[in-house]
């Protein structure tokens, strides 16, 4: 698999987007898969993601993606590894 294009987008600002990166950049290691990731906030993340295979971003923020071409993983608890863990097998390793 070729390395992935992530974006890790919350609500505001930089803080719990840059805490969710160092997180998926610890599971993408441990799954074994390569990732080049990068987090902003979610009106930055709109105007970029057809430019990403993934985004990453709070449940309540997924609407905010439709219609781009990215797959837009939700996350009920952005610091829950295992939870990233489980939607990256899902949606990115099996699809």
């Amino acid at each position: 698999m070729a390395k992935l294009k992530v974006i890790a987008a919350c609500g505001s600002g930089m803080g719990s987007s840059q805490i969710i990166k160092m997180k998926l950049e610890k599971v993408f290691k441990k799954l074994g898969l390569e990732a080049e990731i990068y987090h902003t906030n979610v009106g930055d993340a709109k105007s970029q993601a057809n430019n990403y295979d993934v985004v990453f971003c709070s449940e309540s923020l997924v609407g905010t993606f439709t219609g781009t071409k990215a797959k837009v993983i939700g996350l009920k608890n952005l610091l829950a590894e295992k939870e990233m863990e489980e939607k990256i097998k899902a949606n990115i390793v099996d699809a």
